[in-house]
């Protein structure tokens, strides 16, 4: 019997999410397969196969825009941790999702903001004991 052929947006949305989440999506993924798989390829094909891929904005860009609007939300702290990771993978430097973060404050109010800075210092300090852990 043969396979169903993977559509142009799932494949991009894959290959998007392998470039700017790498594990940490592929984890969401999987972690969707036995209760929505589904919406699991929703999620590769929406906002990966099609939105981030997307010419106009490169992807440093897109999760500058993400890591703000989550920390706006204030409600999508496991989402927030993804996109730092992310924005770490594109290029956006600790520092600058420090700033991003902070610029909410104006924005969404203060308590998003806290919370959001409380969720990158732990995204930081995880890496950096990843990498220690790397190094040795």
């Amino acid at each position: 019997m043969n396979q169903p052929r993977e559509s142009d947006r799932l494949i991009r949305g894959r290959q998007a999410l392998a470039a700017i989440d790498g594990d940490a999506g592929e984890k969401v993924i999987s972690a969707l397969a036995d209760i929505a798989p589904d919406f699991a390829t929703y999620l590769l094909e929406f906002p990966f196969g099609d939105i981030h891929s997307r010419p106009g904005l490169g992807l440093r860009e897109r999760e500058i825009a993400t890591i703000a609007a989550l920390t706006a939300m204030g409600t999508a702290a496991p989402q927030l941790k993804v996109h730092i990771e992310a924005g770490l993978n594109v290029g956006v430097s600790q520092q600058e999702i420090v700033e991003i973060i902070m610029q909410m404050a104006v924005y969404a109010g203060f308590p998003a903001a806290l919370n959001g800075l409380f969720i990158a210092k732990e995204v930081f300090a995880d890496r950096a004991t990843h990498a220690e852990q790397e190094s040795l």
